[in-house]
C-alpha cells in the first residue's frame, strides 16, 4: 500500500465549469482534448501535484485533485486550455474537502447532468481515473472515492428509474428534426463526425426517421464505414464533404474538432438547409446563420427541452440520493478507520512501554518470574484494552476527532504517532 502521508497543508478540491454557468463558448474554449489532458498531468507532475484526475466533455471541464491552493489546479486548467483565469473567474466553481467529494457523487451518478440521468459522464470519470492511475496520479484516497463513485452510479442506474425513458441529446436532435422537417423520410441527411454522440444521433436517425438517405462522412474513413456496416447507411469520402453540403437538407456535426469545420464560405447554399451543431468546442460558425433559409442549432438549446420523460425521472432523485448518503456513510466509515488507525497503533505501543518498564522493575525485586508467561499475560491484556479503545473509536456516535485527541493526550502518545490523524490532516474530510 502506498504511503499514506501528506503535506498537513494539502486540501482536496473539485474545480471546474459547466453548462450550468458557462456558455458553449466558454466550454469550447476550458475543452481538453485527450493531448492537452495528458500534457495536464505531466505538468501536474513537474509542479509536485501526487493526485489529480481532470475531464472534460461537451458539458463541463473538471479538475479533481490535491493541493496547497486552488489556485495550482486552476493554473494547470488555464495553462493547457484557451481559457483565462479571468474567464475562469466569472463561470467557475471551486469546491473542497466534503464538497468536493459531494460534487463528484452528483455528477456521476447523473444528478448534476445537464439532462438528467444521463450517465455518460462516468465514463468519462473513469477514463480519466485510468488515465491518471497510468501516470501515478492517484493516491489512495482518491482511489477509494473514484471506486465509491462507479459504485454509486450502478446502483442508482439499476436501482432507480432515473435513466429510465429516451432522452439525451442526440435522442432530442432526431426528435427536433422530426418535428421541424415536413416529410423526413425522403430528405437527404449529412452526419458529419462518428464519435460518441455522432453514433448515437445516427442510431436513432435510423431508428426514428426511416430514412434512407443518411451519409456518414469522417476523417478517418474507416471509423464511418465501421458504423455504417451495423445502420446500413451510405458512407462518404471527407474530401466529398462539399459536394454532400451541396445535397443536404439537414446537416449534423459531431466532430472532435478544437476549431469550427463548417462556416458560411464552406456552405455556398441557396437552398433551406437545418444544421445541428452538437460539438464542444463549437464546430460549425454561427456566421452560417448570415445565409438565408440556413438554421442553426446548438446542442444547448436541444438539452434544454423538457418533456415528460424528464419531469418522472425527476421524481426519483430522492431515491438517488438516498443511494448516494449510504455510499457516502461507507466511504466515511473507511476514511474514519484509516483516521484512528495510528492512535490505536500508538496506544498499544505505549502500553507496551509501559508494561516493558514495569517489568524491568519486578525483575530486579522477584527471583522466580515466569517471563513467558507475563509476556503472555500482558499481550492479551494490552489487546483487550485497545479492542476497547477501537471500538470506541468505531462507534458511529462517537465524536472521532475530539476522542483521539483525548486518548492521545491521556496517554501521552502525540509524539509515538507521527502518522497522528493522518486523513484528518491529509484530506481534512468528514462526511458524515
Amino acid at each position: 500500500m502506498e504511503n499514506f502521508n501528506m503535506s498537513r497543508s494539502t486540501t482536496f478540491y473539485a474545480l471546474g465549469l459547466s453548462y450550468k454557468k458557462a456558455d458553449a463558448a466558454i466550454r469550447g474554449k476550458f475543452s481538453l482534448d485527450t493531448k492537452a489532458q495528458s500534457d495536464l498531468l505531466m505538468q501536474a507532475k513537474a509542479e509536485g501535484i501526487e493526485s489529480l484526475i481532470v475531464t472534460s466533455t461537451c458539458n463541463r471541464t473538471e479538475i479533481y485533485g490535491f493541493a496547497r491552493h486552488p489556485y495550482e489546479l486552476i493554473k494547470l486548467l488555464c495553462e493547457n486550455s484557451n481559457g483565462s483565469v479571468e474567464e475562469f473567474q466569472q463561470v467557475a466553481y471551486i469546491y473542497k474537502n466534503e464538497e468536493a467529494v459531494n460534487h463528484m457523487f452528483r455528477v456521476g451518478t447523473g444528478l448534476d447532468s445537464q439532462i438528467l440521468g444521463d450517465f455518460e459522464i462516468i465514463s468519462q470519470i473513469k477514463n480519466a481515473f485510468n488515465h491518471s492511475k497510468q501516470e501515478g496520479l492517484v493516491n489512495t484516497f482518491l482511489d477509494r472515492l473514484v471506486n465509491t463513485v462507479i459504485q454509486a452510479s450502478k446502483k442508482v442506474k439499476t436501482e432507480t428509474k432515473i435513466s429510465s425513458g429516451a432522452t439525451s441529446v442526440s435522442f432530442a436532435s432526431v426528435q427536433y428534426i422530426i418535428r421541424n422537417v415536413e416529410d423526413i423520410g425522403n430528405k437527404n441527411i449529412l452526419l458529419f463526425g462518428t464519435g460518441k454522440i455522432g453514433r448515437n444521433t445516427c442510431e436513432n436517425l435510423v431508428k426514428h426517421t426511416k430514412n434512407s438517405h443518411i451519409t456518414l462522412i469522417n476523417r478517418t474513413k474507416n471509423k464511418a464505414e465501421v458504423l455504417a456496416g451495423k445502420l446500413n447507411v451510405i458512407v462518404k469520402d471527407y474530401t466529398n464533404l462539399q459536394e454532400e453540403l451541396q445535397q443536404a437538407d439537414v446537416l449534423i456535426v459531431a466532430t472532435g474538432a478544437q476549431n469550427p469545420t463548417i462556416d458560411k464560405t464552406s456552405l455556398n447554399i441557396k437552398k433551406p438547409l437545418l444544421i445541428l451543431d452538437l460539438s464542444i468546442p463549437r464546430n460549425v460558425n454561427t456566421n452560417v446563420e448570415e445565409i438565408s433559409g440556413v438554421t442553426l442549432i446548438h446542442l444547448d438549446y436541444l438539452s434544454q427541452i423538457t418533456d415528460d420523460t424528464l419531469e418522472r425521472r425527476k421524481q426519483h432523485i430522492p431515491a438517488a440520493e438516498a443511494i448516494i448518503d449510504d455510499m457516502k456513510l461507507e466511504l466515511n466509515t473507511w476514511v474514519n478507520g484509516r483516521k484512528c488507525a495510528p492512535t490505536i497503533h500508538a496506544l498499544k505501543a505505549k502500553l507496551n512501554d509501559i508494561v516493558s518498564a514495569e517489568f524491568a522493575v519486578q525483575k530486579k525485586k522477584a527471583i522466580n518470574l515466569d517471563e513467558v508467561q507475563i509476556d503472555l499475560i500482558s499481550s492479551r491484556i494490552i489487546q483487550k484494552i485497545t479492542n476497547h479503545f477501537a471500538s470506541h473509536l468505531k462507534n458511529e456516535n462517537t465524536s472521532l476527532d475530539q476522542s483521539i485527541e483525548f486518548i492521545e493526550k491521556v496517554f501521552q502518545i502525540g509524539e509515538l504517532a507521527p502518522n497522528k490523524s493522518s486523513v484528518e490532516e491529509k484530506y481534512k474530510i468528514n462526511l458524515s
